[in-house]
Parts: structure tokens; sequence; C-alpha cells
């Protein structure tokens, strides 16, 4: 390969490396999780709609997680969605059928220049395979726009991705 060729590839990444934004997208804040057990989903807010302000946060239940409950927030209203589980879960005893399926915080405000976390716990089935992901598709919506985060593909360099976590073993 041409010595010069390589050498000006290498520049040009370098600069569009340092040229493109770096986007903070909403995450998890343990990104693994033990199948069978319970986890404590801490979900980071970086930033609003581009400049406008959050309102509203809602987070889909995936298919796995049941017995899930959400930490209320100071000045956000808090709702869920109940919906039948494809599996029945067994919660100590207590067959579970349904259950928490979207958590919903609204009627907040979190400025674009502020961060902020919503926590929610629950259990993984004892059935779920290990070193699999599970995503938790979120939308923030805000006056005038929302960010969907809720490209579940795996794909890397996504725009939106939804916030995952990788299922280990107990």
């Amino acid at each position: 390969m041409n010595r010069n060729f390589l050498r000006g590839a290498v520049a040009a990444a370098t600069l569009l490396a340092c040229a493109a934004p770096t986007l903070a997208h909403v995450t998890l804040e343990t990104p693994e999780a033990k199948v069978g057990a319970t986890y404590k989903a801490v979900l980071r807010l970086p930033h609003g709609c581009g400049a406008l302000a959050t309102h509203t946060v809602r987070v889909q239940i995936p298919e796995g997680f049941y017995s899930v409950k959400p930490m209320p927030k100071a000045g956000w209203t808090l709702t869920t969605v109940i919906g039948p589980y494809e599996t029945p879960y067994d919660n100590h005893g207590t067959i579970m059928t349904e259950g928490v399926r979207e958590i919903i915080w609204a009627g907040g405000n979190l400025p674009n220049e502020w961060y902020d976390e919503f926590v929610f716990r629950g259990s993984f089935g004892g059935d779920l395979a290990l070193d699999s992901l599970v995503w938790f598709p979120t939308v923030q919506e805000c006056d005038g726009g929302e960010e969907a985060w809720i490209d579940t593909t795996g794909a890397k360099g996504v725009a939106f991705p939804a916030p995952r976590l990788m299922l280990r073993a107990k």
C-alpha cells in the first residue's frame, strides 16, 4: 500500500474523529445482570432533546424482566402500563402472569444542561439465555420534539440505540 495514502487516511480519520460531535446516549448504569436474579436499573439521561427540556420519560419493559417496581421522582408523575407476560414467572411462590410493561415519568422538567437518573427494579427469569442482550427501549419527550432511544439492532454507530445490558450466569 502506498505510504502517503496510508498517512493521509490516518490523518483524515483523526480529523473526522476530532470534528464529529460526541453523542451521549441514554444508558443503564450497570451493563450486566444475572439470570434469575433481581436487578436495579438506573437509567441515565445525559441531555434533553437537542436544546429542549425533557418532560416525559417512557421505558418499555422487555419480556423476561418481571415484578418491576419503579422509583418515584419528586416533581414527576409516575404511571405504569400493566400487561400480560408471554411466560408466567414464579415470584417467591406466587405465579405472575402479568405485570409492568411500561414505566412513564411525566410532568417533570429536565433541562438539556442537566443530567438525571430514573430508577426501577425487577427480576430476570431463570430460563433466559446467558450472554444475551436485553433491551429497554426508552423515549424522551420534550416540548416540540423527542429522542427515541429504541434501536435494538445492536448495529454499531446507530444514532439512537436502546439502553441494553448483558445477561450473565448466577
